[in-house]
């Protein structure tokens, strides 16, 4: 086939792979980013980056090496505990890691960012509206301007609008708000705070309630609730004020512990409520050609299974890899939705039931049962893998 014209609609991890590795294999691209500039705003806080779906598309980006020099030592470690601060599970990093290495989300997009050919990010394009034309769709931009395109990528996450040229199914209320907050310059500022952390992942569940997220030299956390849709908005907090927020999440959680609730107490000034929405498990669509979507705008779920960012990544690597591999673009769409869909299906329904798990009634010891399960098994498996990958190497 002629080389198409592609136009990838977002510049988070799914769309900046998908361009990496398009432009890597010869084939040019350009991605629409409605953020003004890479650093217009916050990017969330640390990932666990997993060896069978994140690092495989870093290393087909060829970013493996720049990605396992930029990650947190001790950040693969585990705390789970009750709102006393009874420990449950408390798992220190094994050596060599349990092959989740985490790194910021702000490192790993700042690296995808730099990979890409000058100006093939368009920043400051807000998507309005998107339409299908004579030949390919076209796409209208808030500033006015319009492009056509062969394919048309929608990877502009939980509310695409890519995603209403195959669906009109829109994500839905999980049940639970998470409001987020950090502490930074951890270390010299926040010692305590980080000795409770540690300085990787965090959670503290009872009552259906949780504190977690994730230690470091910048702790990044939440506060999760199984409140009803509109609580942040009609409760009457005012989230722009610190200290008024504050107050608000400590009379949620006045019978936990000092040293969770401390967490609360010592954090930054930006406090930011999210619900949380998910699409419905399995959410599917009929192919049209010359569209696909990836990552959220594909398979938006919880956060609670710690698949988002890993699926998004391997997606764009998996779309990019059969398009390059594939004479006929609509075979290679067709072929990339076949096995992006069940697996998206599959992690959706793994954070539903880890949501389920976390947010119950007393203490948290189905979900400590799990993690003391996994820690075994990965104690088990761990040392065969390393041992093949040393083969794999010495060959």
């Amino acid at each position: 086939m002629s080389t198409p014209n592609i136009a990838i609609v977002g510049a988070g991890l799914s769309g900046l792979v998908c361009a990496r590795i398009l432009q890597h294999g010869g084939v040019p691209v350009t991605v629409y980013e409605l953020d003004a500039s890479p650093d217009a705003r916050q990017q969330g806080g640390s990932l666990d980056i997993h060896s069978d779906t994140g690092q495989v598309a870093l290393e087909e980006a060829g970013l493996l090496e720049e990605f396992l020099r930029n990650t947190h030592p001790e950040g693969e470690s585990l705390r789970v505990l009750d709102k006393n601060a009874k420990v449950y599970v408390d798992q220190k990093e094994t050596e060599g890691g349990n092959g989740r290495p985490e790194i910021d989300r702000t490192v790993l997009r700042r690296m995808f960012i730099d990979s890409l050919e000058p100006g093939t990010i368009r920043w400051g394009r807000k998507l309005i509206a998107v339409r299908p034309v004579e030949t390919g769709h076209e796409l209208q931009f808030a500033d006015g301007s319009t492009v056509q395109a062969d394919l048309v990528v929608g990877a502009d996450g939980a509310w695409s609008r890519v995603r209403r040229l195959l669906t009109p199914v829109q994500p839905e209320y999980s049940g639970v708000t998470v409001v987020e907050f950090r502490l930074t310059e951890a270390e010299t500022k926040h010692p305590v705070a980080l000795s409770v952390t540690g300085k990787g992942s965090l959670f503290a569940l009872s009552d259906g309630k949780y504190i977690g997220g994730h230690g470091g030299t910048q702790i990044a956390l939440g506060c999760g609730m199984r409140v009803p849709e509109g609580w942040a908005a009609d409760s009457g907090i005012d989230w722009d004020a610190p200290d008024a927020a504050r107050a608000a999440l400590l009379a949620e959680f006045a019978d936990w512990s000092p040293a969770l609730t401390d967490l609360i107490r010592e954090s930054d000034d930006t406090i930011v409520p999210r619900p949380i929405y998910a699409l419905p498990t399995g959410t599917t669509w009929a192919h049209v050609a010359g569209v696909t979507l990836a990552g959220d705008a594909a398979h938006l779920m919880s956060p609670f299974a710690g698949e988002g960012a890993n699926l998004a990544m391997i997606d764009g690597a998996d779309l990019a890899r059969e398009i390059l591999a594939n004479d006929d673009l609509e075979v290679a769409l067709r072929r990339y939705e076949k096995k992006m869909l069940p697996r998206g299906a599959k992690s959706a329904a793994g954070s539903q039931k880890n949501l389920d798990t976390m947010f119950v009634d007393g203490p948290p010891r189905k979900f400590a049962a799990f993690f003391r399960r996994m820690i075994l098994l990965s104690s088990i498996i761990r040392p065969f893998e390393r041992m093949f990958k040393t083969a794999k190497t010495a060959l």
